[in-house]
């Protein structure tokens, strides 16, 4: 914060005003993830089309937050780039899912939300990756490479998790022949 408040553009009241909705939306959307991702949910369309729009809604609201809060992002301009990407990557996911689930193409719909809930989760693992890094590196360093980092595992383990459970589901397909 001290870095922030020495800066002559930095305006404390704006940045509050900015971040905190940003994590409490985020918090919202980590919520309510686990739960649209049950066979519960799915089994009750409207509460599961109410909560993914919430789900939506508080994504594409935080994606309006984030410009300016990383302007003054810990790391300086090399950090301010890597959260203007991941800002991009979770606006691109959830509207290519929202788009998939208004066009009905369900396969694809969950595809693109898990993708998002992903980049959601980034707002997590970050927070551990970046622990190791920032014990060596600058933070202009640490904070990219953490963001980065946290975006390629998080969408690996989602594509693994995705290719493992068709595979899983193809053996028992070709058992239940």
């Amino acid at each position: 914060m001290k870095g922030k408040v020495e800066d002559e553009n930095f305006n404390l009241s704006i940045w509050k005003a900015l971040f905190y909705p940003h994590i409490i939306l985020g918090a919202i959307a980590l919520a309510l993830g686990p739960f649209q991702l049950t066979k519960t949910s799915r089994q009750n369309p409207k509460l599961h089309r109410n909560l993914g729009k919430i789900y939506g809604f508080t994504i594409f609201i935080n994606v309006l937050l984030v410009p300016y809060i990383s302007l003054f992002s810990t790391g300086g301009r090399s950090s301010m780039i890597a959260f203007l990407v991941l800002n991009a990557f979770w606006l691109g996911t959830t509207a290519m899912g929202v788009l998939r689930g208004f066009q009905k193409r369900i396969s694809s719909h969950k595809t693109w939300i898990l993708r998002s809930y992903a980049i959601t989760w980034v707002f997590v693992s970050f927070r551990i990756v970046v622990i190791p890094f920032s014990a060596f590196l600058d933070l202009a360093i640490s904070f990219p490479i953490a963001v980065y980092l946290s975006i390629a595992l998080n969408l690996l383990f989602v594509e693994w998790k995705r290719k493992k459970g068709e595979t899983q589901s193809l053996s028992h397909h070709s058992l239940v022949r």
